[in-house]
């Protein structure tokens, strides 16, 4: 099973080598990325400040063996790769880096947006909002 955890927030120069890697795969013809970033949001008149993420590691991982497997049955895709933060992460920061690889585009967006539906809804991941004042509560996924 692949780690797809990182301490604190996904850094963009490690974004931007993954990208970078990929580059002699002559046989990948489209590339589909998502970020999630930790939003500023107002909820009750506090701001957030950050994120603190954790997990039931274990199972996330599990579970997201298996989405993959099914999602490479599904998809014609070449890489997936997938990283969601656990710990801190600040406003403006990187929680979250989805990218796939495919020789068509169509296979590389839809196998994208569905592995960010499924990692929202059926990864054993949460996070604690962190306001401004410190006070904190656990957030609700949209």
């Amino acid at each position: 099973m692949k780690n797809i955890f990182v301490q604190g927030a996904i850094s963009p120069d490690d974004i931007a080598k993954s990208i970078a890697n990929h580059s002699s795969k002559t046989d990948i013809g489209a590339h589909e990325l998502f970020l999630g970033q930790i939003r500023a949001d107002e909820v009750e008149g506090r701001a957030v400040a950050a994120i603190e993420y954790t997990a039931y590691e274990e199972m996330a991982l599990k579970k997201m063996a298996t989405i993959r497997e099914v999602l490479f049955t599904k998809y014609r895709l070449i890489c997936m790769h997938v990283y969601h933060s656990l710990g801190k992460v600040h406003t403006g920061e990187l929680c979250l880096f989805v990218f796939v690889s495919s020789r068509h585009r169509k296979d590389a967006q839809q196998a994208c947006q569905e592995i960010v539906e499924q990692i929202k809804k059926e990864l054993p991941i949460w996070g604690k909002e962190i306001f401004e004042d410190d006070t904190h509560q656990w957030k609700k996924n949209n």
